[in-house]
């Protein structure tokens, strides 16, 4: 049996993943409540969420390549914070896209009912299973299927804006009126629900960022890290001015934010309006492809997470054992099986689980990403060394990081305010228990 993750993943692989990691289904579906929250604003909350995740990815980008030994952020969590830290983080990365993927089955599940009258669960228990028999393959499978899925995103979002913009030069008369730029402050300002509704619309815009990280965990299988990793992570301005700011933009031009409907696509309105009869179904289609990307993505990380944790003896040995593809398949296996517990749950509480899974998912992403600021503040103070060889220094920090850690606190404040997210920050407390109880429970086994 292999027993080391290969680097079969080339750069298209790495730069699409990454691309598809900043597109989720939060921009496709989720835009249109952010908007409904925020309405023009909601800009500006993309645009600073963006911008602390960039910092971010840096963090996370230096940490990685100062080691070539580590094979996820949990490795360095490990190193800078403790063992503690290492079993937290990697369990709560996987319990993350745990949550995630089991919302994107079933969404893959709903979507499916556009064309074919079936049972929800048939689509959705179809979807893991196929994806799971691709990623028992290669790695070099995975990086394929999320490049295909990747491009599809990046061609809908680039015909929105290049339509868009033809639009609004042209003034282009729609059925709410003329596309223009005044259509972003004509109807109640840049601010038409305050500071209020602004605060508001970050509950569900940090939802669209949710797994824009997953590029790090791909390290011990990417090819030329060195060079590949940077190249990924220093694009992220460009991704997000282009797929959200871009996007968001154009389509608050077109359409006054106040003819959209928080519970539908607002993609789906601008080829409506242009005259598309097919703009449903290929919207449709677009968004099934998003939501099975998303499933796939939680499929490769959660496995890996495992695979890590397996090795430091933070999980069965069993799921550090690689096949002959080079795949932690038993670690792949198992996600699979936590994953079908979603597609149960979705089909007793359809109406509550969507929210709460992504809720919670999004608290625990948090973390994370809060891990990894912490991580580099004190990589930076114990080992100047490696900091001053750096060849891919993250800017302004530690400052920067105490900054972004202020902001994250923020955010779950945020999360509280809203009703339908609120019992998610009271309901995530019980997993980091739960947490708290195996480590100390496994710490035990290991002195004994």
């Amino acid at each position: 049996m292999t027993q080391q993750l290969e680097r079969k993943l080339k750069n298209r692989h790495i730069q699409l993943i990454a691309i598809g990691g900043a597109i989720g289904t939060g921009l496709f579906l989720g835009s249109g409540k952010a908007i409904h929250l925020a309405g023009p604003s909601i800009l500006f909350a993309y645009l600073i969420i963006g911008v602390a995740l960039f910092f971010v990815m840096r963090s996370l980008g230096e940490l990685l390549l100062s080691n070539t030994g580590y094979t996820s952020f949990t490795d360095f969590a490990v190193e800078y914070l403790g063992p503690w830290a290492g079993f937290v983080t990697g369990w709560t990365y996987w319990f993350c896209w745990i949550m995630t993927a089991m919302a994107d089955i079933t969404a893959v599940g709903k979507y499916i009912q556009f064309w074919f009258n079936v049972p929800q669960w048939l689509p959705a228990f179809l979807c893991l299973i196929i994806l799971t028999i691709l990623n028992l393959l290669t790695v070099k499978m995975f990086g394929e299927i999320e490049f295909w899925f990747a491009i599809i995103k990046v061609i809908t979002i680039i015909a929105l804006i290049i339509l868009g913009l033809i639009m609004i030069i042209t003034g282009f008369k729609t059925d709410t009126g003329h596309a223009s730029i005044q259509n972003l402050w004509s109807y109640g300002g840049l601010f038409p629900h305050g500071i209020n509704g602004f605060f508001l619309g970050f509950q569900m815009a940090v939802f669209s960022f949710v797994g824009i990280e997953l590029v790090g965990v791909t390290a011990a299988e990417t090819a030329d890290p060195e060079k590949n990793l940077p190249r990924a992570i220093n694009s992220l301005p460009v991704r997000v001015l282009l797929f959200y700011i871009g996007a968001l933009f154009v389509m608050l031009c077109i359409i006054p934010w106040t003819q959209l409907n928080a519970d539908n696509s607002p993609f789906v309105k601008v080829f409506t309006l242009v005259g598309i009869p097919a703009a449903a179904g290929i919207i449709n289609f677009v968004v099934l492809t998003s939501a099975a990307s998303a499933c796939n993505s939680g499929l490769f990380s959660t496995s890996r997470m495992l695979y890590s944790l397996g090795r430091e003896g933070s999980a069965p040995k069993s799921f550090s054992v690689l096949g002959k593809s080079a795949v932690p398949s038993t670690a792949l296996i198992s996600s699979t099986l936590a994953l079908s517990v979603g597609v149960v749950l979705n089909y007793f509480l359809p109406d509550i689980v969507f929210t709460l899974v992504t809720s919670i998912s999004a608290i625990c992403f948090i973390w994370v990403w809060g891990v990894i600021l912490v991580s580099h503040i004190i990589y930076l103070k114990k080992r100047p060394d490696l900091a001053a060889a750096s060849k891919f220094k993250a800017p302004l920090a530690p400052f920067i990081n105490w900054v972004i850690l202020v902001f994250f606190v923020f955010l779950l404040i945020l999360i509280g305010m809203a009703s339908d997210t609120r019992v998610a920050l009271f309901v995530t407390p019980v997993w980091f228990l739960i947490l708290a109880i195996a480590y100390l429970l496994h710490r035990k086994k290991m002195i004994n």
